[in-house]
């Protein structure tokens, strides 16, 4: 059973084919140079890769506006290179998972060109049409402030079509049980390639009713429960990590009361929740977030993140929490997006500050789920407010002191590479920090490693601890007679924190500090624990035999 939910401990890295790393010279990232850099990946500790999309595209949206489902876009290569990577990442015990974008195609789909042309094909009634425009056109938009409408007017087809996001992303009509067929046989295309999974976008677009008369849209979680049971009958351990920001009382729907719908969701209402905790030094609203989302089936598990490609949603939180967000993350306004929320990397977010990205990371690898890092933030990468959008946190990796980072040989790459300020590749990349042991790629590979030797966080049930200091946030996990402890301070400033570890077995007389040697015994059956400011501490709990054998190894030494 362990095996078959690799999931529940692992460690996620997402990172876009096209600004990984060019081998040919072209300015554009190929699966031939992720090759090239899967030992880079083996080496930090990654055990699964999340591939953005990869497929054909008009690249209007980042690759989100897929032309051909069973491709591979000609800039990063063919199948066959493909397939090669996924064998490659297979001898390093790297599992491969793909986005899976099907809310929606291009508007240059064959699908959508084919339905557009002939009103008696077989593919109109696989998007969503009105013969007039509806009455709620202007509602639902994902992009406000971009979209002005979720409905836009074909003249080749004389009629109106749906589309939740851009105009050139037509809505698929995933009510449509062709539709569904078309969705399995995707997915069965690229299990059979090698892929261990989906990153499914959009979830609660996809399963919802579409349509001119639908006021109020019903999302279809039979669906979800049809895409589990394909996948496990194609490959058992193949898995679906869903975007599905929805609220906690909506969750088990999602993840299915006994499990048997979605294995894995992004936990978006704990990472707005945490950014608000670093900016306001307060780890209550953090507490209330994970104690909302603790329910969960066995076999279910949260995807754990700081950044992600979009930018940093903050709609979870009040207007006051907003603002106190904007305020310490996303000052200006060319650092927001449409004040709907922050497009920056971590590190300037953090402005650059070693201690509190490390407290950040220290976070999200213990908080209750699976960690996903995003390319580039191992290495601390800034991120550039010229470019447009989202695109500011898109540029491509940082590799060495080479023109354009080592990404590419080409002087026009796809996307500019940061070569100027502090985050500018010739203080940044991958190569320099590589040959200094205190470089924040080294703690992040040291950090990964500690967090695959306690899986009690990704397979255990977790206890808020009461400190009676709202900067501080302490946490255990309990998993088969073992368990961690992990203490957090938002605030700048030091503290001591008092604390019982709640064990009524004596166990927790001892905590076992795992990154360093300031281990801590319990007085009067209380901890006193000092924290620097933005100070971190990984505990493992009545790790007494872990003690001598510690000691029995230095006295051989």
């Amino acid at each position: 059973m362990i095996n078959d939910l690799w999931y529940k401990n692992a460690v996620v890295y997402c990172l876009s084919v096209g600004t990984y790393m060019d081998s040919n010279g072209d300015g554009i990232g190929d699966f031939r140079g992720l090759m090239r850099r899967l030992d880079y990946l083996q080496g930090l500790g990654v055990t699964a890769v999340w591939l953005m999309p990869f497929q054909p595209s008009p690249g209007k949206d980042d690759g989100y506006d897929i032309s051909d489902y069973y491709g591979v876009n000609p800039a990063y290569g063919s199948l066959g290179d493909f397939v090669e990577f996924t064998h490659a990442a297979g001898q390093r015990s790297i599992r491969v998972i793909i986005d899976l974008v099907v809310n929606h195609t291009s508007d240059q789909h064959p699908w959508f060109q084919n339905a557009i042309r002939d009103p008696a094909s077989s593919y109109r009634n696989w998007y969503v049409w009105s013969k007039s425009k509806p009455a709620n056109s202007s509602q639902g938009m994902v992009f406000p402030g971009v979209q002005k409408s979720t409905w836009s007017y074909s003249r080749e087809a004389r009629a109106w079509y749906f589309h939740r996001f851009y105009e050139f992303q037509p809505d698929l009509n995933t009510s449509n049980p062709e539709v569904q067929a078309e969705i399995l046989k995707i997915m069965g295309f690229w299990i059979q390639l090698g892929v261990s999974g989906f990153r499914m976008d959009a979830v609660p677009f996809v399963i919802a009713t579409k349509g001119p008369e639908i006021k109020r849209p019903v999302e279809q979680y039979e669906m979800l429960r049809t895409l589990r049971e394909f996948l496990q009958w194609r490959q058992g351990d193949s898995i679906i990590l869903a975007e599905a920001n929805v609220l906690p009382q909506t969750d088990m729907q999602y993840f299915g009361s006994d499990g048997d719908r979605l294995q894995m969701m992004f936990n978006f209402q704990v990472n707005q929740a945490l950014f608000y905790a670093l900016a306001a030094a307060d780890s209550r609203t953090l507490a209330k977030s994970l104690m909302a989302t603790k329910p969960r089936p066995a076999t279910a598990q949260w995807g754990m993140f700081l950044r992600n490609h979009d930018e940093l949603d903050l709609g979870r939180l009040t207007r006051k929490q907003r603002e106190r967000v904007f305020a310490a993350f996303g000052p200006e306004k060319r650092m927001q997006l449409y004040r709907r929320g922050i497009r920056r990397r971590l590190a300037p977010m953090l402005a650059g500050n070693r201690r509190h990205i490390e407290l950040a990371y220290s976070l999200m690898f213990t908080l209750p789920g699976t960690p996903v890092v995003r390319y580039g933030d191992e290495i601390g990468m800034g991120d550039n407010l010229d470019l447009a959008e989202r695109v500011a946190a898109r540029t491509p990796m940082q590799w060495s002191t080479e023109p354009h980072g080592g990404f590419t040989k080409n002087d026009k790459p796809v996307v500019p590479v940061i070569e100027t300020g502090a985050y500018g590749y010739p203080h940044v990349n991958a190569a320099n920090q590589r040959r200094d042991p205190n470089s924040m790629l080294n703690w992040m590979e040291r950090i990964i490693r500690m967090r695959k030797e306690m899986p009690e966080v990704g397979w255990g049930d977790f206890t808020i601890l009461p400190t009676r200091n709202r900067a501080v946030l302490a946490m255990r996990y309990d998993w088969q007679n073992n368990s961690v402890l992990f203490l957090h301070n938002f605030n700048a400033e030091p503290c001591e924190v008092t604390f019982d570890v709640g064990l009524r077995d004596g166990s927790g007389e001892l905590l076992v500090n795992v990154l360093d040697e300031d281990h801590s015994t319990a007085q009067n059956g209380k901890h006193c624990v000092f924290l620097e400011g933005y100070g971190y501490r990984w505990f493992r709990v009545g790790g007494l035999d872990y003690l001598l054998k510690r000691s029995e190894t230095k006295g051989t030494a």
